[in-house]
């Protein structure tokens, strides 16, 4: 009794139900937010997961109800997101854009690195035991995207005539790069996935706001100063800056 009062209370933030449609589970996770004011159903490419957000107070009853008349949109929408794809033997995963085949070699020596077959087409090339795979791929990647993005970053930095603290590469979903006030920076290592005018893209968007700490039109003419393409890199992110979470 005393849990179901203090629940009433102060309803727990997050809770997960489940949505049956044509003999198919969707998980759906269910978040309380303050400011909401109705009931909203959305699946976020990204994580490839459903979300309910509902009020504060709201009904989880009323919440798996919503949920269940909306099975069908959301069979339709899960449908509709490009497919995962794993690091595994013989998958596609871009490189700076580019196609490239893992390619598992048992016997070789190594973590994994980048070739080109005989073919001239791309190749992850990764050595050891298989069970280490997928993490020696995600290890490559994020040691090029370090390599990229500070490179980059650094370039952008000594035109500004800023500095830059240090720089962090993470796995973010909500966001492709932050600028703490310090002057830390932060970026997502799945830049390296996209293409290479994306990836200066995103540290010249960074680096802007070591200058200005908004997203003003002055923000904008200062990082125009220093990337003149932006609008184009922007159009790629809004695009398909989605799909990237689905390698890995």
């Amino acid at each position: 009794m005393l849990q179901r009062i203090l629940r009433l209370i102060d309803p727990p933030t997050e809770e997960r139900i489940e949505v049956h449609h044509l003999g198919l589970v969707y998980p759906v996770l269910v978040r309380r937010a303050a400011q909401a004011r109705r009931y909203t159903l959305r699946v976020k490419a990204a994580t490839r997961e459903a979300v309910i957000t509902m009020p504060l107070r709201g009904s989880l009853a009323t919440a798996r109800d919503f949920a269940d008349r909306h099975g069908g949109w959301l069979a339709a929408r899960f449908q509709k997101l490009p497919p995962a794809v794993a690091f595994a033997p013989g998958a596609l995963v871009p490189l700076r854009g580019v196609p490239h085949r893992i390619e598992h070699r048992s016997a070789a020596r190594g973590g994994a690195w980048a070739e080109r077959s005989a073919d001239g087409s791309g190749l992850i090339v990764v050595a050891g035991d298989p069970a280490f795979i997928g993490r020696r791929v995600r290890d490559f990647l994020k040691r090029e995207a370090r390599r990229d993005i500070d490179l980059a970053a650094r370039a952008h930095a000594r035109a500004l005539g800023v500095t830059i603290r240090k720089i962090a590469i993470k796995d973010t979903v909500s966001r492709w790069g932050s600028c703490a006030a310090d002057g830390s920076l932060s970026f997502s290592w799945r830049m390296i996935l996209a293409p290479p005018f994306v990836l200066d893209y995103l540290a010249a968007h960074e680096v802007a706001h070591r200058v200005e700490m908004n997203h003003s039109a002055r923000y904008w003419r200062v990082v125009a100063s220093i990337f003149p393409e932006y609008e184009r890199a922007e159009s790629w992110l809004k695009r398909h800056g989605a799909e990237l979470h689905r390698w890995g």
